[in-house]
């Protein structure tokens, strides 16, 4: 586990972009915050690190999944207004989870169930307006190589 405070949307991006150079196809990043924590705002860094222009990146609220292409291509989730784990199901998430992508899914605490055995939880908390409480979760020794990079 690593915790990082970020004092601003850049320096969040930033982290993003970072912690992006390391992920590869199948893999997993679940973000978890309140609304307005800047998830959103971490996959626009997510995004970047991944050559795809963070101005493409929005929110999937009333699609539940945006596709991005990128070095990788990037599964974009935004769980905010599901109500049942069916609505995923329907999407055929299995298809993106073990893809040729990398997935981040917003609100990931609302299908913990349906993640991969091995992902990336990070918890996002409002410290501020800008001020934010990043903490990395690894479930598999090679997400801990991971925030065992990024510590660097």
């Amino acid at each position: 586990m690593m915790t990082l405070i970020s004092k601003s949307n850049q320096e969040t991006k930033n982290i993003a972009a970072k912690l992006a150079k390391y992920l590869r196809a199948r893999d997993c990043v679940a973000l978890c915050g309140d609304l307005g924590s800047g998830k959103t705002t971490f996959v626009k860094g997510l995004a970047r690190g991944l050559d795809i222009k963070e101005t493409q990146v929005i929110s999937p609220s009333f699609m539940l999944i945006r596709q991005y292409k990128g070095k990788l291509p990037l599964y974009h989730f935004d769980l905010y207004r599901l109500d049942y784990l069916e609505q995923v199901e329907y999407l055929g998430y299995e298809e993106y989870f073990y893809g040729d992508g990398v997935c981040c899914i917003e609100w990931a605490e609302k299908i913990k169930e349906l993640l991969p055995v091995e992902h990336l939880e990070i918890d996002i908390k409002s410290l501020s307006e800008y001020k934010r409480k990043i903490t990395f979760k690894s479930t598999s020794n090679r997400y801990n190589n991971i925030i065992g990079k990024l510590k660097k």
